[in-house]
């Protein structure tokens, strides 16, 4: 169990910077899966860069337009889908064990202010 977790509607996502192997936590309501540091931190840097370019495009994009933009390092893919106010969050790990999860449109935004806050460089 990660030492530092922070949940909301939706969302979970934790650090225990003591662990060995697996010390991020990453999860929704029903489902959750550990990063190993490397994992963690490309996760929370993506995540950033991601939401940035979406906010930065945005107002080039109709109210009703919709957009699909994704990010990836070598371990960890991500795709946001949906409008640049309200998009929903895909993550896949790339190498090794292979999981992935979904976040919907409405637990994003406190997916990504928990991110920032227990982001490790």
């Amino acid at each position: 169990m990660a030492k530092h977790l922070k949940s909301g509607d939706g969302w979970r996502i934790g650090l225990d910077d003591e662990s060995d192997v697996y010390c991020g936590l990453v999860g929704g309501d029903r489902w959750s899966f550990e990063l190993t540091a490397a994992e963690f931190k490309d996760f929370c840097k993506l995540l950033c860069e991601l939401d940035e370019t979406i906010q930065k495009i945005s107002s080039e994009l109709m109210d009703a337009e919709k957009i699909s933009c994704a990010a990836e390092s070598n371990s960890i893919w991500l795709e946001a889908d949906g409008y640049p106010y309200a998009y929903d969050l895909h993550i896949i790990t790339q190498h090794g064990r292979r999981v992935e999860g979904f976040w919907p449109a409405e637990s994003v935004p406190g997916l990504i202010q928990a991110s920032q806050v227990l982001r490790i460089f």
